[in-house]
């Protein structure tokens, strides 16, 4: 009988521990669900995140690209800006030395043309006067050095200082006698013999002749020495 009540005792703890161990593997198991159901949130969590920070970092960029674009779109339009006004520019220079070459030779030519009537109104004047000078000389050749009067004194006052005017404007007379004929400046209207000098050589002086800033007013008319 006891036994018997000891095998009953024995067949209920194995129950009780059976049962034990079910709860113990269902607690395990219900852990366990819930822990992957945790890691599964938490995963889904963060791909979410990833998700919208990948997203952010898009628009961003986005952003930046458009801000980029706009940026250099105001750079292009500056520069097309600053290229059209450089453009301008160099016309507007490139016109004033045109305009400043073209007064430049203006002035040139008014002041040659200036120069030209100036030197043709004086060589005018000059040869006018010429004939003057030459009654002068004419009219001192006639009168004796020992035989002058007050008159002839005052007339020969007159002519150097007549001469001398002429010789402040450049007006000179042109060396003949003894000199070698120059058609350049020397007339020969005769030639003559001459023991005195060489053949080409000027001998004598029929008109005298004078030059204007190294220019001919009147040729010398000479008497060359024949050869």
């Amino acid at each position: 009988m006891r036994d018997m009540e000891e095998r009953k005792e024995g067949f209920q703890e194995a129950e009780m521990t059976e049962e034990t161990a079910t709860e113990t593997i269902a607690g395990d198991e219900q852990a366990e669900g819930a822990g992957a159901e945790e890691t599964a949130e938490e995963t889904v969590e963060e791909t979410v995140e990833d998700a919208a920070d990948e997203a952010e970092e898009a628009q961003d960029a986005g952003e930046e690209s458009k801000a980029e674009k706009k940026v250099f779109k105001k750079k292009a339009k500056a520069d097309k800006k600053q290229d059209a006004m450089k453009e301008k520019i160099d016309e507007l220079e490139d016109k004033v030395k045109r305009q400043m070459a073209e007064f430049d030779n203006f002035r040139k030519r008014t002041d040659k043309e200036k120069t030209m009537m100036f030197e043709t109104g004086a060589k005018s004047v000059i040869e006018k006067i010429l004939p003057v000078i030459d009654n002068f000389e004419r009219g001192f050749a006639a009168v004796t050095a020992d035989a002058k009067t007050p008159f002839e004194e005052g007339m020969e006052m007159v002519y150097k200082q007549l001469m001398t005017e002429l010789e402040k404007m450049e007006v000179k007379p042109i060396p003949a006698v003894g000199e070698e004929f120059d058609p350049n400046f020397h007339n020969a209207v005769m030639q003559v013999e001459s023991e005195e000098f060489e053949p080409g050589t000027v001998a004598q002086e029929l008109m005298k002749g004078y030059t204007y800033r190294d220019t001919v007013v009147r040729y010398s008319m000479v008497a060359v020495v024949s050869e």
